[in-house]
């Protein structure tokens, strides 16, 4: 095991010989680290935390600290971190409270970068990337493949749909329309899918054409939400829209903030 001799290892934590321990970090006696994983220096590991495999965790980081909350009061609570995630300088990601269901929860395949913070009770899905200090409130919800601009603040309890892009600057404070472009520039609005991006994913020509369509009626038309929605539904009941968007109508009717349109 590769472990540098000022680092600090409080006796019960679980460390694979096939991890790396830089200069200065400090392991808390409660983490739990999977195969291969990578400490480049000056990380701080806290509190009940599981850390999956290939993690490569950069300086100045610190995971499973103590949630940001006023009632929180030292119950055990927990960060899952997946497999092969690159966690970049001075992140921060605090675990859950009790009132959150217990768990901050991170996928697997994400770029975290340097001053990102993710409040307690949050899930980040498989593959997402928050670029540099994305501000995720307590109760956020990223799911699979969304990418959070730099410098975006997200308001306690909003979803950021899969596949959604968020360009930097923007402040969300509604739920993010899933496949959608959604930025500050325009007037912190969707403004149409994430077409290069879904291309990227292998997303088929008739799926984004779907897409499209959908969009068209959530944002074009002069429909309001539930009018569009029910547009949307009908178009799902007689096989014009397929699974793509019965998705999307599903994450619509979902919604508690209200998505931004």
């Amino acid at each position: 095991m590769s472990i540098h001799p000022t680092a600090i290892i409080v006796e019960g934590a679980k460390i694979p010989a096939s991890c790396t321990i830089g200069p200065h970090c400090t392991i808390g006696a409660n983490v739990v680290l999977g195969e291969r994983c990578e400490l480049v220096s000056h990380v701080v590991l806290d509190g009940h935390l599981t850390i999956g495999n290939d993690n490569r965790i950069f300086s100045f980081t610190c995971l499973g600290i103590a949630p940001q909350d006023l009632k929180y009061k030292g119950e055990p609570t927990q960060l899952v971190i997946g497999d092969k995630n690159d966690i970049r300088e001075y992140v921060t990601i605090s675990r859950g409270t009790v009132g959150g269901g217990g768990t901050t929860r991170i996928g697997s395949g994400c770029l975290i970068m340097a001053y990102v913070h993710i409040g307690h009770d949050s899930v980040i899905g498989d593959g997402c990337i928050l670029a540099n200090a994305a501000t995720l409130a307590g109760h956020v919800t990223v799911e699979d493949y969304a990418t959070v601009g730099a410098l975006n603040p997200v308001h306690q309890f909003c979803t950021i749909g899969r596949y959604a892009y968020v360009g930097g600057g923007t402040t969300i404070t509604q739920d993010v329309l899933p496949y959608s472009l959604t930025s500050i520039e325009r007037n912190n609005r969707a403004y149409g899918i994430n077409k290069v991006g879904l291309e990227r994913k292998g997303f088929t020509a008739e799926e984004l054409k779907q897409l499209r369509s959908a969009y068209r009626l959530l944002q074009h038309a002069k429909l309001n939400t539930t009018e569009a929605l029910a547009a949307i539904r009908e178009k799902i009941a007689s096989g014009e829209f397929g699974d793509k968007v019965a998705y999307l109508a599903d994450f619509i009717a979902k919604s508690e903030r209200g998505i931004i349109k």
